[in-house]
C-alpha cells in the first residue's frame, strides 16, 4: 500500500513529523517498508510556457526554445527533450535553482547558444522515475507560480507492508481511522454526497454465482466527456500511490479504490447486451482481458457477463471489448463485493497480480460499494460531466457476512497486557477505530465495523488495544517458572546429531522451499501421488515436493553454474505424497558431483562414483548399530536413477530409499555432469540405534578361509552375504570380499568372487573340521540359490 502523506494528513490532523509518524505506524503493526521524499529542493522551480521552439544551428537533437516564466522577458532554454515544443507548460529551473540530487543551474552556452535556466523532467525533480520527456502541466496552470506550491510539494511517497489480515489499510479512509486511533484525532471523512438522478436508462442484473457474489450494484451514466483530462490533483495522488494516471473514468474508478478500498469497475455501456449477470464460467470459456491477453478460464472463476458474452473476470479485470475508450459516451459503473475465496488465487492462476484481486481476495468491507458508487459518480460528473441513472442492486442478503459482537473483559485485558489501561482510554481506542462500544460491569461487548474481518475474538481486541495503546508503554517483566528438560532417547539419534555428522563428512546443508514447479517433477517422472496445491503462489511454486531430490539437484546447479566444480549438499526434510489428509515423511538427500576428494598433492584426482555415496551411507548405517538390517539391490530403480550405477536400499527387508547416479538423460536435461550422484532415504530408519551392550573379550582364536566362486553375473552380493550369514549362523564374524575377476578361464554371463570368511565360536576353539564343515554348508547353500561353483 503506496499513499501520499500530505493526502494522510488532509483526512486526518496528524501534530508529529514525519519520522514520528512512521515510527507510530509501524509500531502499530502497519510496518513502513519505504519512505521516498518528492520535492524537498524545488526553490526556484517556475511554471513556465514555451513560446516557441526551434532547431538548434549546430546540434541536430538539441531545440533553442523562448519561455515565458513571468519573468519581465522570456528566457532563452536549450533543451534536448522530445516533446519540447510551443504552447506547452513545463518547469522551470531559473539560474540559481539547485535540483534534488545537488544539480546547480548556471547559465551556459550549449554548442554556442546560450542557456538561461532548465527545462525539466519528472525524475529530474525527483517527484516520479518518468525521464522520457519534460514533465508537461494542465494548460491551466499559473505562469510564474513556484512549481512546489503548484503541485502540493514537498512530499512523501509512504509504503507499507501490510500483513493479510489488516484489508481495511489499503484504503485511505481504513488507514486514517487508524492514524486517529494513534495521534488522538478525528477522521475528515471524504464527502458521503449522493448524486441526483438525472436519467432513467437502466440494466437489469441477475446474480448466479451464490456466495461467492452476495451484492452486485452498477449504474449507467449517459454523455459524459470520456476524452476530458483528469485534475492534477487526482493525478498527483495516484501517481505518489504509485499508479500511472491513463483517462478521467479510469483514474476515478482507481481514486475512489485508494480513497475508501472498494475496487470498481467502468464498462462502455453501448457494448452491453441485455442484463448483466454475475456467473460461473464455463469450462474452456475465453476472454481478451483489457490488457490485451487471452485467457481461458474453468467453473472456479466467477464472470461479470452479458446475455451473450463475459464481460469481466470478477474482482481481476476488466475485458477488452468492453472498455471504457475516449470514445465512449455512456459508461455502466460497477460496484460489487466478491468472497475472499471466490478470487483468492485467480489472479495467479491467470499469471497476473491486479490491485482489484489484492484487495478482493483479502477482504472488502461489504457495505462500501453504494458509498463507493456514489463517490465515483459525484467525481465523474465533476470532472468528465454525464447524467446518471438510478442505482441498480442485486444482492442475497442472507450470503452477506455480518459483524457479531464480541466480548471484551477488563480483567483479562490486564492479564493479558500485564498493565491497567483506563477504561476512557480503552474506549476511546475502539471509538476511535470506528467501532461500537457497550460498557459492561466486567468490561465492554465491542461490535466491528464490517470492514474489520479480523475481529473474531477476545484476543483481537486486546491485541488492537495494545498496538494503540503502545508496545513500548507495555512494562517488560521476565517470566518465572520452572522448566522440564526433554530427555533424549538414547534409542534414537537426534536429527541435530545427522546433520553434524554429514556436516563433518564434507557436507553442506541446503534449505529448499517445499514447493515446485508440475513440469519439473514430470521431468523427474513424479506423475503419481503428488499433492497440488489449490492457492499456489505462482506456478513455479504449485507442487508439494514427492522428494527432496529435484529441489537439491537444482541447488546444485545453481553452485556449478557460479565456477563451483566440487559440491557436496544434503537436506533433511519432510516429502509429501497424497492421501486424505496427505501423507509427510521425514527424508535425508544427499547430492554430491565434482571429483571424489578436493584438490591434493597426496592422490591423483578422480571422479565421484556408487562406492564413495554407498561408503556414505554405510558410515550412516553403521552408526545406527544395526548394519545386518539393511542391503541394497540392483533392481526396480525409479527412471531418474542410472540403471546401472544405482541401488535401492532397504530396511527390514522394505524399500526405504535409493543411491546412484543420475540417469544420463535427465542430467542432459538438468544440464548437469555425468558425475552427479544422489541419495535420498527415509530419515526414521537412519535415526533408530540399537543400545550398546557390553560383552566379555572372546578369549578363543578366530579361524579364516578363504574360497573363490564362480557365480552368474546377475547375482549381487547382497544377496550372497544373506545366503551366507544365514546358512553359517552366529559362527560367522566377519565376511570380507576382496576380489572379482571377469576374463579368462570364467565363463561368459558369470564372475568370480573371492572372499574370507572369519569364523570364531565364544565358547571354544574351532578345529579345521569345524571351520570346514561351516565352509561347505555355506558353498552348498550358495550352489543350491544362487547357482554358484567353487574354483579350484
Amino acid at each position: 500500500m503506496k499513499f501520499s502523506e500530505n493526502w494522510l494528513r488532509e483526512l486526518v490532523d496528524i501534530k508529529a513529523d514525519r519520522a514520528t509518524l512512521c515510527h507510530a505506524l509501524t509500531m502499530a503493526g502497519l510496518e513502513v517498508e519505504e519512505v521516498t521524499g518528492l520535492g524537498d529542493s524545488l526553490d526556484g522551480v517556475v511554471v513556465a510556457e514555451i513560446i516557441d521552439a526551434e532547431k538548434h544551428p549546430q546540434a541536430d537533437r538539441l531545440q533553442v526554445c523562448h519561455v515565458e516564466a513571468g519573468l519581465a522577458a522570456p528566457l532563452q532554454i536549450v533543451c534536448g527533450a522530445p516533446n519540447a515544443r510551443a504552447g506547452i507548460k513545463v518547469p522551470l529551473a531559473l539560474v540559481g535553482a539547485t535540483l534534488p540530487g545537488g544539480v546547480a543551474i548556471k547559465a551556459a552556452k550549449l554548442r554556442g547558444v546560450e542557456s538561461f535556466g532548465m527545462l525539466c523532467s519528472a525524475r529530474e525533480l525527483g517527484v516520479d522515475a518518468d525521464a522520457s520527456g519534460l514533465l508537461e502541466l494542465p494548460v491551466d496552470a499559473p505562469v510564474g507560480r513556484p512549481l512546489a506550491g503548484y503541485l502540493g510539494l514537498p512530499d512523501a511517497s509512504i509504503e507499507l507492508k501490510l500483513t493479510p489480515n489488516r484489508p481495511d489499510c489499503l484504503g485511505m479512509v481504513g488507514l486514517a481511522h487508524d492514524v486517529a486511533a494513534l495521534f488522538g484525532s478525528t477522521v475528515n471523512v471524504p464527502g458521503e454526497a449522493i448524486a441526483k438522478v438525472m436519467a432513467t436508462a437502466h440494466r437489469g442484473i441477475r446474480l448466479e454465482a451464490g456466495h461467492d457474489a452476495p451484492r452486485y450494484l452498477g449504474r449507467v451514466v449517459e454523455g459524459i466527456d470520456a476524452s476530458a483530462p483528469t485534475p492534477l490533483w487526482l493525478a498527483e495522488r495516484l501517481r505518489r500511490a504509485g499508479l500511472r494516471p491513463i483517462s478521467a473514468v479510469v483514474d476515478i474508478t482507481n481514486y475512489v479504490m485508494l480513497e475508501l478500498g472498494q475496487p470498481l469497475h467502468a464498462f462502455d455501456n453501448d457494448s452491453l447486451q441485455g442484463d448483466i449477470v454475475v456467473r460461473y464460467a464455463s469450462a474452456g470459456e475465453k476472454l481478451k482481458l483489457i490488457d490485451g491477453s487471452q485467457v481461458e478460464l474453468d467453473p472456479g472463476f466467477v464472470l461479470v457477463a452479458d446475455d451473450h458474452k463475459a464481460l469481466a473476470v470478477a474482482g481481476v479485470m476488466g475485458g477488452f471489448d468492453s472498455r471504457v475508450t475516449d470514445a465512449t459516451v455512456n459508461i455502466f459503473l460497477e460496484s460489487a463485493h466478491f468472497a475472499p475465496a471466490a478470487i483468492m488465487g485467480r489472479a495467479r492462476k491467470l499469471g497476473m497480480h491486479t490491485d482489484a484481486s489484492h484487495r478482493f481476495e483479502r477482504g472488502v468491507d461489504p457495505e462500501l460499494p453504494r458509498r463507493a458508487l456514489e463517490r465515483a459518480t459525484t467525481l465523474l460528473l465533476s470532472i468528465a460531466g454525464g447524467r446518471p441513472g438510478p442505482v441498480l442492486l442485486a444482492e442475497n442478503p442472507s450470503d452477506l457476512p455480518q459483524p457479531a459482537a464480541v466480548r471484551l473483559r477488563r480483567a483479562r485485558l490486564t492479564r493479558l497486557l500485564g498493565v491497567a489501561v483506563a477504561d476512557a482510554e480503552v474506549a476511546r481506542i475502539f471509538i476511535a477505530l470506528g467501532m461500537r462500544v457497550e460498557p459492561r460491569p466486567e468490561g465492554w461487548l465491542i461490535t466491528a465495523p464490517s470492514s474489520r474481518f479480523d475481529i473474531e475474538r477476545e484476543e483481537d481486541l486486546v491485541e488492537e488495544v495494545a498496538r494503540i495503546f503502545g508496545y513500548d508503554r507495555i512494562p517488560t517483566h521476565t517470566p518465572t517458572g520452572a522448566l522440564s528438560l526433554a530427555i533424549e532417547p538414547e534409542a534414537r539419534i537426534s536429527e541435530h546429531a545427522m546433520r553434524e555428522q554429514l556436516a563433518a563428512r564434507g557436507y553442506h546443508e541446503a534449505v529448499n522451499l517445499s514447493f515446485l514447479p508440475a513440469d519439473l517433477l514430470a521431468r523427474w517422472g513424479f506423475g503419481e501421488g503428488r499433492v497440488p496445491l489449490a492457492n499456489p503462489l505462482s506456478a513455479d511454486l504449485a507442487v508439494m515436493r514427492p522428494s527432496l531430490l529435484p529441489g537439491l539437484i537444482e541447488a546444485l546447479r545453481h553452485n556449478c553454474d557460479r565456477q563451483q566444480d566440487r559440491v557436496r549438499l544434503f537436506e533433511l526434510a519432510r516429502v509429501f505424497t497424497a492421501g486424505d489428509p496427505p501423507l509427510e515423511t521425514p527424508s535425508l538427500a544427499i547430492v554430491a558431483g565434482g571429483p571424489a576428494k578436493a584438490e591434493q598433492w597426496g592422490e591423483s584426482s578422480r571422479p565421484l562414483d556408487f562406492h564413495d555415496l554407498k561408503g556414505e551411507l554405510d558410515a550412516l548405517i553403521a552408526w545406527g548399530g544395526e548394519p545386518q538390517r539393511w542391503s541394497v539391490h540392483p533392481t526396480s530403480l525409479p527412471d531418474w536413477l542410472h540403471p546401472g550405477r544405482g541401488a535401492r536400499v532397504t530396511h527390514d527387508g522394505n524399500t526405504v530409499g535409493y543411491l546412484g547416479a543420475l540417469h544420463p538423460r535427465l542430467a542432459a536435461e538438468l544440464d548437469l555432469g555425468a558425475d552427479v550422484h544422489v541419495m535420498e532415504v527415509a530419515l526414521e530408519p537412519l535415526l533408530s540405534r540399537r543400545l550398546p551392550r557390553s560383552s566379555p573379550v572372546v578369549r578363543h582364536p578366530s579361524v579364516r578361509r578363504d574360497i573363490a566362486l564362480d557365480l552368474p553375473e546377475d547375482v549381487n552380493w547382497s544377496q550372497i552375504e544373506t545366503v551366507i550369514r544365514r546358512s553359517m549362523g552366529v559362527v560367522l564374524k566377519e565376511l570380507r570380499l576382496f576380489d572379482r575377476y571377469v576374463g579368462k578361464g570364467v565363463e561368459a554371463g558369470r564372475k568370480s568372487l573371492a572372499m574370507g570368511l572369519i569364523l570364531q565360536d565364544a565358547s571354544r576353539t574351532l578345529t579345521d573340521d569345524d571351520a570346514d564343515r561351516c565352509v561347505r554348508q555355506a558353498i552348498a547353500a550358495l550352489e543350491q540359490t544362487c547357482k554358484a561353483k567353487l574354483r579350484g
